[in-house]
């Protein structure tokens, strides 16, 4: 991005549903630059608050994530609703490249007026959720789409992160046997709201029935989530192939969301999801100082050289670190 940012520009044309603003708003956010997050919290603060529904989607790879979003991503536009989907990729731990194949898997999706898709790399960031996804479902929200998918790639500790950022949790599974179930952590299902047994038609119609009744079953087991309904999370089959129960599925989310509104608990989740982001950003902000610290780089070689050969423990180095860090920042301050 060589040309100039005004933000004040760049935000209206956002607001006016301009796609192409939104994908360049959206690549400004994701800038590591110094000048582009400076011009990005500019655009950020001029943006309008239009809340939307924010759902977030997870499942191991293979699940069918990308069918499932497209088929239900069309009964939603063809619903009268605009989407978007802020799909997360598996990056390369070498290179930061990522996969970004999920407009050629969701091709009607990609083409729908009423969509929009944008895959992003996860690079570093923890559990596969991109730093800047929160800012992304800001943009999308502002450019006027009412409801937003963040599909993560289903792997470490992403399922909290992206609870930490949406209004409802839904977890796919594939069908598969009971003993399956053993490969499933308790706390992922204790995140979900919703449960979705995919591929459910032909030969894997009823391996999927058997599988959605081993999940009921668990469930029952469980103390339910504060907020929800009497019979929820649910469980249900659905088929990106023929649409099985996606209706269904949707009435199911709006009547959570109705009631979680009503109650006044949306309200609050989201007050704690700000919170949440607070820390999340302090934390970056300051490895990112604390990485560029031309002092801390300086010792860095030594102190790690140190560590390699077991002079230095790992609490003791980062310690020595630290304290390289804030003897800088205090003598800069006191200058």
């Amino acid at each position: 991005m060589t040309r100039q940012i005004d933000p004040e520009t760049l935000a209206q044309a956002v607001a006016q549903g301009d796609r192409r603003a939104l994908a360049r708003a959206i690549t400004l956010v994701e800038s590591t630059r110094p000048d582009h997050r400076a011009a990005a919290r500019a655009l950020l603060a001029r943006l309008p608050a239009r809340p939307a529904m924010r759902l977030g989607l997870t499942g191991t790879p293979g699940v069918g994530k990308s069918s499932f979003i497209e088929a239900f991503g069309m009964h939603l536009v063809q619903g009268g609703h605009r989407v978007a989907v802020l799909a997360v990729d598996p990056s390369s731990a070498r290179t930061g490249g990522a996969i970004l194949g999920d407009k050629t898997r969701m091709p009607q999706l990609a083409r729908a007026a009423g969509a929009f898709i944008r895959p992003s790399p996860a690079r570093a960031s923890l559990g596969g959720v991109a730093r800047r996804t929160r800012e992304a479902i800001a943009l999308v929200e502002a450019a006027g789409y009412d409801i937003v998918l963040v599909e993560t790639v289903g792997v470490g500790q992403s399922e909290t992160m992206v609870a930490e950022m949406t209004d409802l949790f839904i977890l796919l599974i594939a069908p598969a046997g009971g003993d399956d179930l053993q490969g499933v952590k308790r706390g992922i299902m204790e995140l979900a709201d919703l449960i979705l047994i995919t591929k459910a038609d032909g030969a894997l119609a009823q391996t999927a029935e058997r599988t959605a009744g081993d999940y009921r079953a668990a469930l029952g087991l469980m103390r339910p989530r504060p907020g929800a309904l009497p019979d929820m999370p649910k469980v249900l089959t659905v088929s990106a192939h023929d649409g099985t129960r996606i209706a269904e599925m949707w009435q199911r989310i709006a009547a959570l969301m109705e009631a979680r509104t009503a109650s006044g608990l949306l309200a609050e989740q989201r007050r704690a999801q700000a919170v949440a982001a607070l820390w999340s950003e302090v934390g970056a902000e300051l490895m990112a100082r604390f990485r560029a610290d031309p002092a801390v780089a300086a010792e860095t070689p030594a102190i790690v050289e140190a560590l390699r050969a077991g002079i230095l423990a790992p609490d003791e180095a980062a310690a020595r670190l630290i304290d390289r860090h804030l003897g800088q920042t205090k003598a800069g301050a006191g200058g």
